[in-house]
């Protein structure tokens, strides 16, 4: 597929933006044939940026962060945020073609952000990646160790199995009832599930409203589809769906599924039981059998991390079912003297869903005091979600009351 001229003028308005650049890069390992990687970076140039990596694969850079990176700058921050191969403005070759398949590596990922800091006239910087982005931030650190000035794993990867994790989280939340906050809702989960209404389901949506509202706003939810009530939840379930289609220059998953799939094992393999994650994760990224099958991970983090040498934040979200605490306890363990920060009420990716949270934490970290974050985590935690989820949350609470108090069809 080649770029049309609607995606062109929006690719040069783009290209256009202040701090904005492309370095040329190799297409792929077995040719010779180059295309323009493109980068921002924002605020007071200094030797040792930040370099913030988002999640996904999927999801761009230099569009969706705008707002970020003005804060970031605000706050005495040197930003720079690269825009992944086969995404937004680094999607096409010079022919405006799409990438091929072979460009699509997470090694190559891994050193374009070396060639753009190459290109940034800076040797060292400061990672911060979260989820996906965690694990292309360890992976820079695996190839590139000595241009680690710190780093900052967010709701961070481990391996492809993290999967089991995920499992073990949602299973205890809404399945076995390891969890005070969450056991007087287990019983409605297994009606549920028994009856057919969550039958399938590998509990993304509880997940999600868990995350973001708490116990409180998924009780309210269970309650409602016990009754039969499901405007709620199949207006979720659409919002959800229309989220992880491809929006040009915000989110592409469709060339670097690939990666999700072939070399970092997303789908997983379904084992059959109550609400297994293996379910949703093809679905969310795209359907499983556009991609390569599960071959290899790029890395062994697990046998590199204790070779890290640098600064090292851990940041958790105590309602994070996408990536669970205990996957960053164990990078936590993993890494020496990491700081492992946990944030009781936050969801996945503080990045995305409490920024004063993740500017603080990277002021800290660029001042040198890392380890005072431990001792600050309530104060984070506190700090509250973006505005944009807080008005969702807010919607959502709403609409589960109207519903609530709404007729049942055919009563009197």
């Amino acid at each position: 597929m080649t770029m049309n001229a609607k995606r062109r003028r929006v690719h040069d308005k783009l290209a256009a933006l202040p701090g904005v650049r492309a370095v040329r890069r190799g297409v792929s390992p077995d040719s010779d044939d180059q295309f323009d990687l493109f980068y921002v970076r924002a605020g007071r140039k200094s030797t040792r940026p930040v370099v913030i990596v988002p999640g996904g694969p999927g999801v761009a850079s230099v569009q969706p962060y705008r707002s970020f990176r003005r804060h970031a700058a605000a706050a005495g921050l040197d930003v720079i945020m690269v825009e992944h191969r086969g995404i937004g403005m680094s999607r096409h070759t010079d022919a405006g073609a799409d990438l091929p398949p072979s460009a699509i590596t997470v090694e190559q990922v891994v050193d374009d952000i070396a060639a753009v800091l190459d290109d940034a006239g800076s040797h060292e910087a400061v990672l911060y990646g979260t989820s996906y982005g965690s694990y292309l931030a360890a992976g820079f650190g695996v190839r590139h160790p000595d241009r680690v000035a710190a780093m900052v794993l967010d709701s961070p990867l481990l391996s492809a199995t993290d999967i089991e994790a995920v499992r073990s989280a949602i299973r205890g939340l809404l399945w076995d009832g390891t969890d005070p906050r969450t056991a007087p809702l287990v019983p409605k989960v297994h009606r549920l599930v028994a009856d057919g209404t969550l039958a399938g389901n590998g509990g993304e949506l509880p997940g999600l409203l868990y995350g973001f509202g708490g116990a409180a706003l998924l009780d309210r939810e269970l309650d409602l589809l016990l009754r039969r009530r499901t405007l709620v939840w199949r207006g979720m379930r659409r919002l959800s769906r229309l989220s992880t289609r491809k929006a040009p220059y915000r989110n592409e998953v469709d060339l670097v599924g690939r990666i999700a799939f072939r070399e970092l094992n997303y789908a997983g393999v379904p084992d059959g039981l109550p609400l297994d994650p293996a379910l949703d994760m093809a679905d969310m990224i795209g359907s499983a059998r556009f991609y390569e099958p599960f071959e290899a991970e790029p890395f062994d983090l697990t046998t590199q991390m204790p070779h890290f040498h640098w600064p090292t934040v851990v940041l958790s979200g105590g309602r994070d079912l996408t990536t669970p605490p205990a996957v960053a306890e164990r990078i936590a363990e993993l890494v020496p003297r990491a700081v492992l920060v946990s944030m009781p009420t936050a969801a996945h990716s503080i990045l995305d869903t409490r920024e004063r949270a993740a500017l603080a934490v990277l002021r800290a970290v660029c001042g040198g005091v890392a380890e005072q974050l431990s001792a600050t985590a309530p104060e984070l935690d506190a700090l509250p979600q973006r505005m944009v989820i807080r008005a969702a949350v807010s919607a959502i609470a709403a609409a589960a009351a109207l519903e609530a108090a709404l007729p049942l069809p055919g009563s009197t």
